[in-house]
Parts: structure tokens; C-alpha cells; sequence
């Protein structure tokens, strides 16, 4: 493992403090969340690791899940598969123990993708309970983490079936266009169905308007229609776009390690804190908005 990254913070009250070393476990329940969206490029993956990345900065433990063939998520934190990787939990019959990978972020463990997931899609369909697959393999670890995140892949396949079925609840990026909001629709249909067949406790964590520009017309009517149709599921939080958030994943970085002093990073920082008091947790690492 490579010597912990610290972030300072900046002079005025922030979210985000330092990063600090290992903490101890606390006695709560471990929350899986699954960060999806059935649209690519709405900053699903920058969400799931800068998120990640700020709970843990607020004392949270966390386990980061890359379950996108891509592996992205695991690469814009600089955590390489090259011995095992998810594939093996979820199809070699491999432990999810033996998977994760501590990063260089205190508090924040990956367990890594591979391009091998793709085709757990199809090696998944002969698989008696294929939809539970990764909601089994993932049972041992869950008590030693505060939150689970899962980055889904960008589509309504078997592997993102098994983040929701695998999760306690889904957290939306929504890219702030009129196509992601077709794109929204869609997913929603698709939640309610696996919450009638396989996970009836599946929920909406949050939706999280991403790629923001308060300059232009079309983002801010986007904006005011979410809000309007989802009301309070809509995070208070806007990430905009920022060229820090598009350099720092080439870094192998997190944004908040990359450049915390960034629009980007500073928005992640507050969403991590605005998610925390949505869920009741009480945290030193999270200053108040």
C-alpha cells in the first residue's frame, strides 16, 4: 500500500478536512449504496469515487465496488487488478476478501474491475439466482464497512441488476440535459421492477444533478424540473463542470486529493456531508454547511 495522501483543507469551514488514518469500526450497520444510471457520461464513476472519497474524509470506512468492465473506478483511484478482481468473487468462486485492495485514501478500500466482467454478463445467465450473485459474495465483508458503494456500468444489465439487488438503495447522477432526463425515466421504471421482484427495499438514496453550468439556460430549466418532479430526492448539491474533476482520474487521483481547493472537489466534499445528515450520522470529519 502507498503512503496515505492528506488533504488540508482550506481556511474557511468546509466539508472535507484531513484525511485521517484508519479509524476504529463503529457499531452500525453497513449501508450499500449503488451509484447508476442506465445514460453513460453523466460523471457516474467521478460521483462513486469522489463520494467515496469524501466519506471517507468524514470518518466513514468505505468500500468502493468497481463493477463496470471499464474499470474506471479502480484506475481514477490507482488501484490496478493485476493478480484478482471482482470477476472472481462474483463468477471464479473466488472471496471478495481476497479482492479488495487498500487505496492510498485512510478509510477507503476498492475492490478492483476488469475487462474478464464483461463477460460475466453472459457466463452470469447460467448461474442458478444469477441476480444474487454479487449480493452473496459481498455477505462476508458488509460488517467491517460503514458504506459500500457500487459503480454500476452504464446499462440495465445483469451486473447492474445485481448492484441493486446487492444495495439498500440507488443514487443517481443525472447529467443536467434533456436526454438524461429520458434517461431518468427509464431508470426509475427499471428500480421499481427490481424492487418487485428481487430487493423490495430497494430505495432512491438521492439524485445528484452532475455537469452543471448556472450560465446556461438549458441546465437551470433541467434543474427546475428534477426538482420540481423529485422534490426533496434532489441533493441541494450541484457538481459543476470542472476541467480538475475531467484531469484528476489521468492522476490516478480523486479530485479531492488532486486538487481540493477545486469547484469540483469542494461540491463533492459538501454532497459526502449533505449525504451524512440525510442518514442521520453524526461525524467530526463533516463541518456544517
Amino acid at each position: 500500500m502507498a503512503d496515505h495522501t492528506t488533504i488540508e483543507g482550506p481556511k474557511s469551514p468546509s466539508p472535507i478536512g484531513t484525511l485521517k488514518p484508519e479509524v476504529p469500526k463503529k457499531s452500525r450497520s453497513t449501508r450499500t449504496l449503488a451509484v447508476a444510471n442506465q445514460k453513460g457520461g453523466v460523471g457516474k464513476t467521478t460521483t462513486a469515487i469522489n463520494l467515496a472519497t469524501g466519506l471517507a474524509a468524514c470518518d466513514q470506512s468505505v468500500l468502493l465496488v468497481d463493477l463496470d468492465p471499464q474499470g474506471n473506478a479502480s484506475t481514477g483511484l490507482g488501484v490496478s487488478a493485476d493478480e484478482t478482481d471482482v470477476y472472481e468473487a462474483l463468477i471464479g468462486g473466488g472471496r471478495f476478501e481476497d479482492v479488495i485492495r487498500a487505496s492510498e485514501i485512510p478509510g477507503l478500500d476498492v475492490a478492483p474491475a476488469s475487462a474478464d466482467l464483461a463477460g460475466a454478463e453472459i457466463e452470469l445467465i447460467e448461474i442458478p439466482s444469477r441476480e444474487s450473485c454479487l449480493r452473496a459474495a459481498m455477505a462476508p465483508v458488509l460488517g467491517q464497512y460503514d458504506y459500500v458503494m457500487i459503480d454500476c456500468p452504464p446499462a440495465l444489465g445483469l451486473l447492474t441488476i445485481n448492484a441493486l439487488v446487492a444495495a439498500d438503495s440507488v443514487l443517481v447522477p443525472l447529467q443536467c440535459e434533456y436526454f438524461a432526463l429520458e434517461g431518468m425515466t427509464r431508470l426509475m421504471k427499471s428500480i421499481e421492477r427490481i424492487r418487485r421482484s428481487y430487493n423490495e427495499n430497494l430505495d432512491i438514496q438521492g439524485i445528484v444533478l452532475t455537469m452543471h453550468d448556472s450560465r446556461n439556460n438549458l441546465c437551470r430549466s433541467v434543474e427546475s424540473d428534477v426538482r420540481a418532479h423529485f422534490a426533496e430526492r434532489v441533493y441541494r448539491t450541484v457538481i459543476p463542470r470542472n476541467v480538475r474533476l475531467s484531469e484528476a482520474p489521468s492522476y490516478g487521483k480523486p479530485a479531492l486529493v488532486y486538487d481540493l481547493a477545486c469547484a469540483g472537489a469542494q461540491a463533492y466534499a459538501r454532497l459526502a456531508a449533505e449525504l451524512l445528515r440525510r442518514e442521520g450520522v453524526e461525524t467530526s470529519g463533516a463541518a456544517a454547511e
